[in-house]
């Protein structure tokens, strides 16, 4: 029996761990909105933008 337990996961005690807030839906709300609000949401959509640019400038075919 010892033998078993040696050899489980190091990342098991993650299934151990208390939820001290389960508003899943909440959460990811609030994530977004924080996302959009501090300005990521036009850096990205602008680094794809740009990204796109330089490949179609730099590709071959």
């Amino acid at each position: 029996m010892s033998q078993l337990i040696w050899h489980l996961p190091e990342n098991l005690t993650i299934l151990a761990q208390n939820i001290t807030d389960p508003n899943l839906i909440g959460q990811m709300q609030k994530a977004f909105t924080h996302f959009v609000q501090s300005g990521q949401a036009w850096a990205l959509l602008i680094g794809l933008a740009i990204g796109y640019m330089i490949r179609n400038l730099t590709s071959f075919g």
